[in-house]
């Protein structure tokens, strides 16, 4: 117990100390062009859909069905039917 106090307290006055000087550091530097001002063509395009996304896609959209139908309070085959509708609209 003796230990925690002053070593807490020497944690604290180093990541304070150190802050304070990356902070003026960070002022003094110039600000960079801002990321609109780069040409169209720089910005990358998205990757065709691959596997893997359209798994993690229709899994995300599963879930949020599952969360509707458990807020409305459907079970059994209504649920079901609500689930199936519902991830099968785009």
């Amino acid at each position: 117990m003796r230990v925690l106090i002053p070593a807490m307290t020497v944690c604290l006055l180093l990541l304070t100390g150190g802050s304070v000087p990356s902070t003026s550091f960070a002022q003094s530097q110039p600000a960079a062009p801002p990321a609109s001002a780069q040409p169209p063509a720089a910005q990358a395009q998205p990757p065709a859909a691959t596997p893997d996304n359209d798994a993690a896609a229709k899994h995300a959209k599963r879930t949020a069905c599952l969360k509707q139908a458990r807020a409305k309070k459907l079970v059994g085959a209504q649920r079901t039917a609500y689930v199936k509708d519902c991830t099968a609209a785009p």
